[in-house]
């Protein structure tokens, strides 16, 4: 039985928001803010449903004609329907929601507190790095591409409209050569990540295998002649979710793969994460130090580190820095990076929530946790050092709104939450929260 909604929201997520004629919440993904549209239900659940468009009655005024015709299927991009503006006020109105629902914020404070979700000046061709999937046509060939949203049925798209021009048309160019090799040998291939910098015009392939022999001059050779790059890279690794990181072979050029962020040029090993938008990256940089208030001298601990993409500003600005990470590659990364700007970093290969207790008094904290946020012992263990401010960068707004009220508890208000659009076409957000003790 087929309802007419009227979509009035964007979830976190691919889905709009309406309402069904008995006034049950319902999710209908591929769907824009003032869209009017027929639907189906899929699934109708005791407090919530959801839906699937059969047609589009009436077309909201914010809805476009996606760039790609992948869109809304590999789940690259789920809200390419969305215009960009209303994409920013989305993303916005989601981080307000979870400070209110979850921080347990009024919501005129949470409102006040929120800036305006900064946007990205590349809206498509913004990625750095592409990481394709390996599987399996019809034919039993091997094929790279893209998972479907929601599915590990592979989508295998020619190009990806968001990535850089350069590294776009990479499906389709690595996809032949790494036929041509497979044909030979089974290489044990499971993923592909591809790096470019249109900064320093650093092109890395990264050929994440399972252990074993394998034919480097001419992985070299045919993998070089697709894509031209200025470093090609075996990782040999277990399969799954953790990606244990048995050793790295260089098989081509530098090894490693170089981007300029914030004045500094960092050299990234192929295992180490480093932000796919390298200019929106930048200002989540500037917010930090800005909203930190430091003074030359002061203490400050940059936890999950990475790279150092926090840890050199701060170090340059005259602080002194102890940076915790516990990902090997980036440390010896962050490492490299501090030799050779001779700058007096600490650098501890470890747990952030082990470590923490250990570092003493601080006068400032910047945190930048993976999506599952902090520990949840470390917001008590980061108001025992005292640090007067600390820069909370987020890539999930219901963690870092848990994370939030934990701190409260601790003594700790937010001052400034600014939501930054890292990666346009998607619902997903970064946020820089700045968190001040309280007298």
């Amino acid at each position: 039985m087929s309802q007419t909604v009227r979509i009035h929201s964007l979830a976190y997520g691919s889905s709009g928001v309406g309402r069904l004629d008995t006034g049950k919440t319902v999710f209908v993904d591929g769907t824009v803010p003032g869209d009017v549209v027929e639907i189906e239900l899929v699934s109708d659940g005791a407090s919530f449903a959801r839906g699937k468009v059969t047609r589009v009655a009436e077309a909201s005024p914010d809805r476009v004609e996606p760039f790609c015709p992948y869109a809304g299927i590999c789940g690259g991009c789920p809200w390419a329907q969305v215009s960009y503006e209303a994409q920013l006020a989305a993303k916005r109105a989601n981080l307000v929601s979870n400070l209110v629902r979850i921080a347990k914020l009024a919501e005129a404070e949470a409102e006040e507190l929120t800036g305006e979700c900064v946007p990205s000046k590349r809206r498509t061709g913004y990625r750095n790095k592409i990481e394709l999937a390996v599987g399996r046509d019809g034919a039993g060939r091997i094929d790279l591409g893209f998972h479907q949203m929601a599915s590990d049925k592979l989508i295998v798209p020619d190009a990806c409209p968001i990535a850089h021009d350069a590294i776009a048309k990479a499906p389709k160019a690595l996809r032949g050569a790494v036929r041509f090799l497979n044909s030979r040998s089974d290489l044990g291939i499971f993923r592909i990540g591809v790096r470019h910098s249109l900064r320093t015009k650093s092109l890395e392939v990264a050929l994440w295998t399972t252990p074993g022999p394998a034919p480097r001059a001419q992985i070299a050779k045919v993998v070089g002649d697709a894509l031209h790059p200025t470093s090609i890279v075996r990782v040999l690794a277990e399969e799954g979710k953790a990606r244990k990181v048995k050793k790295v072979e260089v098989l081509h050029g530098a090894g490693s793969w170089e981007e300029d962020l914030a004045g500094f040029r960092h050299r990234v090993s192929a295992p180490s994460f480093f932000q796919v938008n390298t200019a929106q990256a930048e200002k989540l940089i500037g917010l930090a130090m800005a909203g930190l208030e430091l003074d030359e001298g002061s203490f400050v601990a940059d936890l999950y580190s990475g790279v150092g993409s926090f840890t050199l500003p701060l170090a340059a600005a005259g602080c002194d820095v102890v940076a915790v990470e516990s990902a090997g590659s980036s440390v010896r990364d962050l490492r490299r990076s501090a030799d050779k700007y001779q700058l007096p970093i600490e650098v501890l290969g470890g747990d952030a929530a082990r470590e923490l207790p250990t570092l003493g008094g601080l006068d400032a904290l910047v945190v930048d946790p993976p999506r599952a946020g902090l520990a949840k012992s470390v917001p008590a263990d980061i108001a025992a050092a005292g640090p007067n401010r600390v820069a909370y960068v987020s890539c999930d707004p219901a963690t870092l709104c848990r994370d939030i009220a934990r701190f409260a508890e601790q003594g700790y208000r937010p001052v400034r939450i600014t939501p930054v659009d890292l990666f346009p076409q998607t619902y997903h957000v970064e946020t820089v929260a700045i968190l001040a003790r309280k007298a």
